[in-house]
């Protein structure tokens, strides 16, 4: 399926020569809060969430911190292009906007729950128990942790006069809540990772992130600053509880945990441009890693330090072992591009909107308030039918799913082992 306008077009400028980026509510305006809930119980359910205004405002974000992530090109005193690469820890050559900084802090105290809650030592063929337990210290936390490092401005109290009022606050502890797995289930996924993109729009529409640098330097922040280090907890919390994967497609998934970091990953590796020119959809940044290089464990070790794409990568060689065509043959067929970083970039934003946003399993997780609304979006497009559009789950249907089988080997189809139509 072709990804709709707000993951397509909204790569271009607008007519002011400017990119599309997250509104940020204005706070002399009146703005009624929800308690985020449930929308997505069925499969035609997905094809209402494309025509959302949540949809579109997370395509808008994805593609904001994308941008902000490419590398930068501009004119030195002596005429010459100089480049500006964003790596892993140099967000710490300068000091961090203060939201940015708070937020660190934030995930140091949820990350070190997991003391509190040490792995139960039984024997167990699935997730650690123990993480139930981390997970409610999570609950009775949460309020006080938003409290203590948010700014009062982002936690305001609804406006509205009817019925029992709601707060941003409410909004933003159910995307946090839902962005370190499931108790329940003891796993994790991309839906837990979408949810916690979806705490920092929330935070951007709030207004949290105004004391932030301009051009893109703000959503740099938020990518190096906050996203990563949230990886970072998701990881020791996948491996201290061995969580399972949420909704895994096995090995024809791309990761059995993440997405993002692929996308603002591959971002970091493309050719350089100027703060007015659009994302390239081809080429690499000059003596940038070679996208084949992700099969060589030692080379990939060194890049992780610097390199989000690289991370996922590490992450992935840290909890499978054997060849790596062999367990992860998407991401592996991508290592065969060609056409560089851009080639990649582009195809990773199609995916997610094929593999994350448009998948039934991953979300119908997903809760809608004020912020991320289910509201229908004026100018949607309307989704296109494809194959996997079609195939999704109908739970009032009597007619049984197809077999597994047989989606793997759709999905085989569409992705041979010819790295150049992977994407």
């Amino acid at each position: 399926m072709e990804a709709p306008p707000s993951l397509a077009i909204q790569q271009q400028p607008e007519a002011g020569g400017s990119f599309p980026t997250l509104e940020t509510l204005d706070p002399a305006v009146p703005h009624v809060f929800i308690r985020p809930a449930k929308q997505i119980n069925d499969g035609p359910d997905v094809a209402k969430f494309l025509t959302s205004k949540a949809y579109r405002d997370i395509g808008i974000f994805v593609l904001q911190l994308n941008r902000a992530m490419c590398p930068r090109k501009s004119k030195g005193p002596d005429g010459k292009d100089k480049f500006q690469t964003f790596l892993i820890g140099s967000e710490h050559e300068t000091q961090p906007a203060e939201s940015v900084r708070r937020l660190q802090q934030m995930l140091a105290k949820i990350e070190a729950l997991m003391d509190q809650a040490p792995p139960d030592q039984g024997p167990r063929r699935f997730g650690n128990v123990s993480f139930r337990k981390w997970y409610r210290l999570l609950e009775t936390q949460v309020t006080a942790l938003l409290e203590e490092y948010l700014p009062e401005s982002a936690l305001r109290r609804s406006s509205g006069s009817s019925g029992e009022e709601a707060t941003a606050q409410v909004e933003l502890e159910s995307y946090l809540l839902g962005a370190f797995g499931s108790a329940q289930r003891l796993d994790y996924g991309t839906g837990h990772e979408l949810s916690f993109l979806a705490f920092l729009g929330c935070l951007w529409k709030l207004g949290a992130f105004r004391d932030g640098a301009p051009n893109g330097g703000i959503e740099r922040d938020i990518v190096l600053g906050v996203f990563e280090p949230y990886l970072r907890v998701v990881r020791r919390l996948i491996l201290t509880y061995t969580l399972e994967p949420a909704g895994t497609h096995g090995v024809w998934g791309l990761d059995d945990h993440s997405f993002q970091p692929y996308i603002y990953g591959s971002a970091q590796l493309t050719r350089a441009i100027s703060d007015t020119e659009a994302m390239p959809t081809e080429g690499s940044l000059f003596r940038a890693p070679k996208p084949s290089s992700v099969i060589k464990g030692e080379y990939v070790d060194e890049e992780r330090k610097r390199y989000l794409y690289f991370s996922a990568i590490g992450f992935i060689n840290d909890v499978k072992k054997g060849p790596f065509w062999e367990h992860s043959p998407i991401l592996f067929d991508i290592s065969g591009i060609k056409d560089g970083w851009g080639k990649i970039n582009k195809g990773m934003i199609k995916m997610f909107n094929a593999e994350v946003l448009s998948k039934f399993p991953v979300v119908q997780h997903f809760y809608f308030g004020s912020l991320f609304s289910w509201d229908q979006d004026p100018d949607a497009a309307t989704p296109q039918q494809s194959v996997h559009m079609a195939n999704q789950h109908i739970a009032s249907s009597s007619m049984p799913p197809p077999p597994i089988g047989y989606q793997v080997s759709q999905h085989h189809d569409r992705n041979s082992h010819n790295g150049s139509r992977t994407l």
